[in-house]
């Protein structure tokens, strides 16, 4: 057995090396064959035989349809050794007239549809070339543009179209190559041209003077184009982004119920898909007011109706559609083409240049390719007037000679007059001369120059053509139609002559040419450009305004229930039926807040999230609510949302502001509230918490503010914001607020208005206060009867302006109001002083919190049940005493959540809801 012998030094290459080279030609092969469009035609490489094989195969415009299955043999067999799906697929994209601008093929059965339905077999779609892709092929048969040999070199094939307008942008492209990608829009034809047009006439003209012919993509599927920004950094970079949205219109449908009906989707957006994702968010309850959904498109365009619901806002559900679903869209822009066979990120001016020099290079090939045939058959012409002219003699001559070649000989060595022809020659042999690099002629004897003679000496293919000269273009006819043909080549000859030499009159030719092109196949512009500022409104700024009743479970669910649906009743009721709750959940968190007031949600870990009320689902008051783990996805596990905290709508206002923290455990932290301004979608840290550690509540405030701790087992304390300093850090525990007794925690915490007032201050206005209100006097427009010595009427008005009351609700439906003057203030970290007596009447406390007289109470057991009554039912006592009955619950009943509504809410009396 004969064994294998090692490879010779030489033989050896590094594998490193290996690699990178043939990962190199890899990527270069993609990028110039495959992926990405020239420049020039605006084609990639398997467009661009595709319309080659078609106008050679003879399946032009205005010829029968052909089986697309025969196209994509002859494209493969010859040209593109790849796949026939590919072949085919890049067929049918050029015939659809929803994503090509100008399609470039005329096809004839299914060829897909903008519901993402895939065409039809080619061997059941049939297809030929459209008229637009004339326009690309014409001339490429006049040595206009180079040709290569095909992948088995038994063709030819051309590397680049003839184009005659800028293809490049007016269909746009898009591929992924290695490394790179390109993503170009349609745009219009007629502003294409007269951009190339105006560039022709001013090479100076300036990027925004382009920009202002060129109005921005135009999609064939239409749409509307927000704002300009994106369009002039694209045209002004290569790169940018616009945001474009379908177009839709207000119809009513029937009585008192009107619809949305879009008539046009953003381009390359699927419709189907994009009607199935507004179902979802619909069945998501992300857009509300949505009744029936149907696609009603046909042949003569795109039409979905979304039907509203009566109560639904038109402008509120279509900029919620138009930001939920792909009806609003972003198409990124990166204009990167092949120019001189490299990649390069072009902007708008350098595609137009590098179409127009290519375009100047085509016409001047052309001529040139033209001239030389026109010179060509001028000399044959010019031969046979002469042999006209002089008939008797060539043909005396003929009869002479003993055979062909003497014949043809004896043609060529005598000098003929040349008569009337004289300044025809002389053109002719000056075409000669002036084209002598272009017009190189194959075998042909060039005549010696003759302008000013009056002879002429035949060359060898004049003689030819002489002794093959039929009898009867020797009449009279014959002989005149030679003669006008002359005389017409010769005009010809001039004409092209003109354009070789002179870069004005090849200017000339090529904006008639594209002037031309623009009347045949331009068209009005589909898709609208509106100023940005239109529609740089958030959606909230259409959301009616509306006061809801936010409600959270211990479960961690959440809803939001306007708040008129609630009704309010005296104090001792017995409520109405709230939420409906599991055995194992209850109510624990109840506030007020518009729609538009943003939340910031905080997690069991610490973590901050953020979200405008109106994006929190709406149900009934017997509605459960939905689970904030699903409106929160990134949330860890374990991890749940234990504190919310509803904030100033005005963020402007939120650098003069601090926020406080306060753990049940009886730590304070302040902070800028300009911390929370931006929050991410997937949260960010707000305070560092140790292991069983929970927040109790989070407010906002500033250094006229005082902070009162409200203790489980009845104590309190009250202290300056100035005492907790400002934290730069969102990661620290803070520091200690009060001291706890065994077993004791933090319940609530509020924030008060800081007044400067001693002890006997303070007790002089707690009595005089009282026995103003006994009086029925009204606060603020009298003096108090018993005010004495120790407080006068001005300092009374001052401090009144300050009041506040504090309520303290017990777990039992027990709860008073307390003048604040009876809370003084302490340094920070004491054990506190007596709030209210926790009997076991009472229970442990529940909440504390300032109230105004007019301001209303939302009271909620861990059963579901709700009550709602006035505050100025609820009876002042002194911090000592034990207050009065505000809730009468069942033995094994408790109030877990208490609700504040201010006055500024508005009272909801008991008719409005029976």
């Amino acid at each position: 057995m004969a064994t294998a012998l090692p490879p010779r030094p030489q033989d050896v290459v590094p594998i490193e090396e290996e690699m990178r080279r043939s990962y190199l030609d890899y990527a270069m092969s993609v990028i110039v064959s495959r992926a990405l469009p020239d420049v020039r035609d605006g084609l990639k490489p398997v467009q661009r035989r595709i319309l080659y094989a078609m106008r050679e195969g003879g399946y032009d415009i205005g010829r029968p349809y052909r089986k697309s299955a025969r196209i994509v043999g002859d494209v493969m067999g010859k040209y593109h050794p790849h796949g026939d799906g590919a072949i085919y697929d890049a067929m049918v994209r050029l015939a659809q007239n929803f994503t090509m601008r100008l399609p470039l093929v005329d096809g004839q059965g299914n060829f897909g549809s903008m519901d993402g339905d895939p065409p039809a077999a080619m061997r059941y779609t049939e297809a030929r070339l459209g008229a637009a892709a004339a326009t690309l092929l014409d001339d490429y048969d006049k040595d206009t543009v180079d040709f290569r040999p095909n992948y088995d070199e038994s063709e030819k094939e051309p590397v680049v179209l003839p184009a005659q307008f800028p293809h490049l942008l007016v269909n746009g492209a898009g591929g992924i190559a290695v490394g790179m990608a390109t993503n170009i829009p349609p745009h219009n034809l007629g502003e294409l041209i007269d951009a190339c047009i105006a560039l022709i006439d001013d090479p100076e003209i300036t990027a925004i003077d382009l920009m202002e012919i060129i109005k921005g993509p135009d999609f064939p599927t239409g749409g509307i184009i927000l704002g300009q920004e994106g369009i002039r950094q694209a045209y002004a970079t290569g790169r940018g982004s616009i945001m474009v949205r379908g177009r839709a219109h207000r119809e009513e449908v029937r009585k008192e119920r009107e619809a949305i009906v879009i008539t046009e989707v953003p381009y390359l957006v699927n419709k189907a898909r994009m009607i199935e994702r507004i179902a979802d968010v619909v069945r998501e309850k992300r857009v509300e007011g949505i009744a029936d959904l149907r696609d009603e498109s046909d042949r003569q365009g795109t039409r979905v109706v979304i039907e509203l619901r009566r109560d639904a806002d038109y402008d509120v559900v279509l900029n919620q559609i138009y930001k939920f679903t792909p009806l609003q869209t972003t198409f990124g822009i990166n204009m990167v083409a092949l120019s001189g066979g490299r990649p390069q990120i072009m902007t708008l001016r350098e595609i137009l240049e590098a179409f127009l020099d290519f375009r100047q290079e085509v016409i001047l090939r052309r001529t040139a390719f033209d001239l030389a045939k026109a010179r060509d058959r001028a000399h044959l012409l010019l031969g046979l007037a002469i042999a006209v002219a002089n008939i008797d003699e060539i043909i005396a001559l003929i009869r002479r000679s003993s055979d062909t070649a003497e014949a043809r000989e004896g043609l060529m060595a005598r000098d003929w007059p040349i008569q009337d022809v004289g300044p025809l020659l002389a053109l002719t042999e000056e075409a000669q001369s002036e084209a002598a690099e272009a017009l190189a002629e194959e075998g042909a004897e060039a005549p010696s120059p003759s302008t000013g003679r009056s002879t002429y000496r035949l060359s060898q293919r004049q003689a030819q053509a002489i002794l093959d000269l039929r009898l009867q273009r020797l009449t009279a006819l014959e002989r005149q139609k030679i003669q006008d043909e002359l005389h017409e080549i010769g005009e010809r000859i001039k004409a092209f002559l003109l354009i070789l030499r002179s870069h004005d009159r090849l200017l000339e030719v090529m904006k008639e040419e594209l002037a031309e092109v623009r009347a045949k196949f331009a068209n009005d512009r589909r898709t609208s450009i509106e100023e940005g500022d239109l529609f740089d409104i958030d959606i909230e700024d259409l959301i009616q305004k509306e006061d809801m009743v936010v409600t959270v479970t211990n479960g961690g669910y959440i809803k939001r229930v306007p708040l008129s649906t609630y009704r309010s009743q005296r104090r001792g009721g017995k409520g109405r039926a709230g939420m409906t709750t599991h055995d194992d959940d209850f109510v624990a968190t109840l506030f007020v807040a518009n729609t538009h007031t943003p939340v910031l949600f905080f997690s069991s870990l610490g973590r901050v999230y953020k979200l405008k009320v109106y994006k929190l689902p709406v149900g009934t008051p017997q509605a459960r609510g939905k689970a904030m783990v699903n409106m929160f996805p990134h949330l860890a596990e374990g991890e749940t949302i234990s504190t919310i905290m509803p904030l100033p709508e005005d963020e402007g206002r939120w650098a003069e502001l601090n926020v406080m923290f306060a753990t049940a455990r009886g730590k304070v932290r302040r902070n800028d509230l300009s911390d929370f301004t931006f929050v991410p979608t997937g949260g960010k840290i707000a305070m560092r918490l140790d292991e069983g550690e929970r927040l109790v509540h989070v407010q906002v405030c500033d250094d006229s503010h005082d902070v009162l701790l409200a203790l489980r087992g009845g104590k309190c304390i009250r202290f300056p914001v100035k005492a907790v300093r400002v934290f730069r850090s969102r990661t620290s525990e803070g520091v200690r607020g009060v001291t706890l007794a065994e077993g004791d925690e933090v319940i609530s915490m509020s924030i008060l208005d800081h007044v400067d007032a001693e002890g006997d201050e303070r007790e002089a206005f707690i009595r005089a206060f009282n026995a103003s209100r006994r009086a029925g006097e009204v606060e603020g427009e009298s003096r108090p009867a018993d005010l004495n010595g120790s407080l006068d009427s001005e300092r009374y008005l001052a401090m009144l302006a300050k009041h506040q009351l504090i309520l303290t609700v017990t777990a039992n439906g027990f709860g008073k109001r307390t003048s604040a003057y009876e809370y003084r203030t302490t340094d920070r970290g004491g054990q506190g002083i007596i709030n209210i007596l926790t009997s076991e009447r009472n229970g442990p406390v529940t909440a504390s919190f300032p109230v105004g007289d007019g301001d209303q109470l939302m009271l909620v057991t861990d059963a579901g049940k709700l009550i709602r009554i006035p505050v100025d039912d609820i009876r002042i006592a002194g911090r000592n005493t034990q207050g009065v009955v505000l809730f009468k619950v069942d033995p094994d009943e408790h109030i877990v959540s208490v609700a504040h509504l201010p006055e500024a809410m508005g009272g909801v009396t008991d008719d409005v809801l029976d």
